[in-house]
């Protein structure tokens, strides 16, 4: 059996090195980046840094959970990473003053640390894992949270964005992304990374905002619709998909569009960090889908 302790911290490091890998990206259109600020007006990029810094133990505590749970219904492991996702989020606040930086990475990198770590001990052996492993091991983890957290929603007051957008448009967000083993990730996303990165001819920073475009075309970013609607989304689908049409950040008339898109953006307080956030899911899921996380 895998060492818990030397898994949990291997884990817990690359956790934290995908969200700095994400915020160090750039330019990464309406988002915070080594730039600017995007459309935010209470962040930068050493916000992210502090939040970053904060939250290190945290993944830590995740993998371990997920490294010593010996149970059969996943459901269970789930449940008892959501006090320490509390703590995460108190330290988080404490690191930047107030400001949500990574909410929704302390429950998507949360998940997917304990997730990775279950099923490397759960091996006698282990072997290289893979994102459909990954996937259906987070499914069975997150299976009914919608439906418990969303569908079955009484308040009509005090709601969160995520509930509101569900009330309204019937979005499920990243509740909805987790519970179906993180699908936009591994059908869109990953192929990207993955191709750019084999080449070897592409700088990481450039690796990451391709596939952030390819994320802005597709992705359901209850980010953008939470500030503004779903014709908002729409266009900031399109306008991603025009981006990538002219060759992204690998090519010079692409790079133009993507500064153009910034600009853009920020006059109309747009951030896709939903995308941005499933950046930092797909960094961390190609970290575990190489080999076994270093001990």
């Amino acid at each position: 059996m895998i060492a818990t302790s030397l898994l949990s911290k291997s884990l817990g490091q690359q956790a934290v090195l995908a969200l700095l890998t994400e915020v160090s990206a750039s330019p990464k259109p309406g988002l915070v980046d080594r730039f600017n600020r995007g459309a935010h007006r209470d962040m930068d990029f050493f916000t992210f840094m502090s939040s970053a810094a904060a939250l290190s133990g945290y993944f830590e505590k995740c993998a371990k959970a997920g490294g010593s749970f010996h149970g059969v219904d996943l459901r269970v492991l789930f449940a008892n990473l959501r006090p320490l996702g509390q703590e995460a989020e108190q330290a988080m606040f404490a690191a930047t003053g107030g400001v949500n930086t990574h909410k929704g990475l302390i429950f998507s990198l949360g998940i997917m640390c304990a997730a990775a770590a279950y099923c490397c001990t759960a091996q006698a052996t282990p072997s290289r894992l893979d994102e459909q492993v990954i996937g259906e091991t987070i499914a069975q983890m997150t299976k009914g949270l919608c439906a418990s957290e969303l569908a079955s929603l009484k308040k009509s007051t005090g709601l969160t964005v995520g509930e509101r957008l569900y009330k309204e448009w019937g979005m499920t967000g990243i509740r909805g992304e987790v519970e179906a083993g993180f699908p936009t990730v591994r059908a869109y996303a990953l192929p990207v990374y993955r191709e750019l990165k084999s080449s070897q001819r592409y700088h990481v920073n450039d690796i990451c905002v391709q596939t952030l475009l390819q994320l802005m075309s597709v992705n359901e970013d209850t980010n953008v619709v939470g500030r503004h609607d779903r014709e908002m989304l729409t266009y900031v689908q399109q306008y991603a998909k025009q981006a990538l049409e002219a060759g992204g950040i690998l090519s010079d008339r692409g790079v133009a569009m993507i500064h153009q898109m910034n600009d853009d953006f920020v006059q109309r307080n747009v951030s896709p960090g939903g995308s941005a956030d499933l950046l930092a899911v797909t960094i961390m899921l190609e970290y575990l889908c190489l080999a076994p996380p270093a001990i």
